[in-house]
């Protein structure tokens, strides 16, 4: 989507968009490692009760999320238009991948790479 093209309206139009800017195998992995690490840090902060781990949480999703786009995907990072919507879609890209259906997914949505 370029700045000149209407803002998506839907969370359902938004999704294939997302995948698509997910596109190369090696975003998704950096993506997965960083989600997986603010997922430790959360489940870290809640046994501990260390608000550190709860700091640490964003910065660990983002820092990765945002390597990938910059250096691996080449484009800008969704959350800087839709911050909820792909904060959404960065754990259901997770849990998907988890369960083993994400490429069931990009096919369906004719992401191939």
């Amino acid at each position: 989507m370029t700045a000149h093209e209407s803002r998506i309206a839907t969370y359902d139009a938004f999704w294939p968009f997302y995948l698509g800017e997910h596109a190369l195998p090696a975003t998704r992995a950096w993506h997965f490692v960083g989600t997986g690490l603010v997922l430790l840090a959360l489940a870290a902060g809640l046994v501990t009760g260390n608000w550190r781990y709860f700091a640490a949480a964003p910065v660990c999703g983002y820092l990765f999320a945002w390597i990938s786009h910059f250096f691996v995907e080449h484009n800008r990072p969704a959350t800087f238009t839709y911050p909820l919507w792909s904060l959404i879609s960065d754990f259901r890209m997770f849990f998907l991948f988890v369960a083993g259906r994400l490429g069931a997914e990009l096919r369906r949505h004719g992401v191939s790479r």
